[in-house]
């Protein structure tokens, strides 16, 4: 059996070390989410400036999606002659 001070330090580390990467996990999920939000409000101005106000349902589309979308979305719509053009492949 171990001393009760040996298991006391055990779990203190163990606790110390399970915070700090509950943390970093913490920080890359908030960048990651932070990043799609961004590219899908970069998204959403180049398709307002360029074809004007989005319905709703194209607006939920795009807050819905996943950042690999919103880029092929973003980079078809900067070339796109209408809206349904951007979507159309989907």
């Amino acid at each position: 059996m171990f001393p009760d001070n040996i298991i006391a330090t055990a779990e203190k580390r163990g606790l110390e070390e399970g915070r700090r990467e509950g943390r970093q996990e913490g920080r890359q999920e908030g960048e990651a989410r932070g990043q799609v939000k961004g590219e899908a409000a970069a998204l959403a101005r180049l398709l307002t400036h360029r074809f004007g106000e989005l319905a709703p349902d194209i607006q939920a589309r795009i807050e819905a999606a996943e950042l690999t979308e919103i880029i092929a979305w973003f980079e078809r719509a900067l070339g796109a002659a209408d809206l349904e053009a951007v979507f159309r492949a989907d």
